[in-house]
């Protein structure tokens, strides 16, 4: 009796554990509005021509469907809301690029049942002032976190594509 007992008390803690790691954190507009530290600009649109699409697929390591993108623009920042497959699931993730680097990343939504450590500020912050070499990489090393490697590659990728389409509204590209 008191093995069954301890064995369904762990299962439930297995399974509260599991279910706590997926969350809405923030929705986008808290994150934009957040980052502008005013009402946020009105959305714009980016189309992705076929070099944008080549270099975002460079970076993602597959295909990317999408035909344009969504971006709040305001003086020398933008915010870009994307979403990446960490293992199985999309991870929705807030990117403020200011001066050409960044200023904040967010887990906004995190549907995996693990590796939602990428979501706490001890791991986001590493990206902060982080840029982009020539050769498409950050030039700031971010460290993994065991048992997440999947969403820290996402949130990564997501980061370089966000600084290097901020690159491209700079340059009129």
């Amino acid at each position: 009796m008191k093995l069954t007992i301890a064995i369904i008390t762990l299962s439930l803690s297995l399974l509260t554990s599991v279910a706590n790691a997926r969350g809405t954190y923030q929705t986008p507009e808290e994150f934009i509005t957040q980052a502008f530290n005013t009402p946020p600009p009105k959305s714009k649109v980016l189309w992705i021509d076929d070099e944008t699409k080549e270099v975002i697929e460079s970076i993602l390591s597959h295909s990317f469907r999408k035909m344009r993108l969504r971006y709040w623009q305001q003086d020398n920042e933008s915010v870009w809301i994307m979403d990446e497959i960490g293992k199985e699931a999309p991870i929705t993730v807030g990117i403020h690029v200011k001066d050409g680097a960044i200023s904040q990343t967010k887990v906004l939504v995190y549907r995996e049942s693990r590796g939602d450590e990428v979501r706490h500020d001890f791991f986001t912050d590493q990206f902060k002032s982080a840029k982009l070499t020539p050769e498409l990489k950050l030039d700031t090393h971010i460290d993994g976190i065991t048992g997440a490697t999947l969403s820290v590659r996402a949130l990564t990728k997501l980061s370089r594509i966000a600084l290097y389409l901020d690159g491209q509204l700079t340059t009129g590209n």
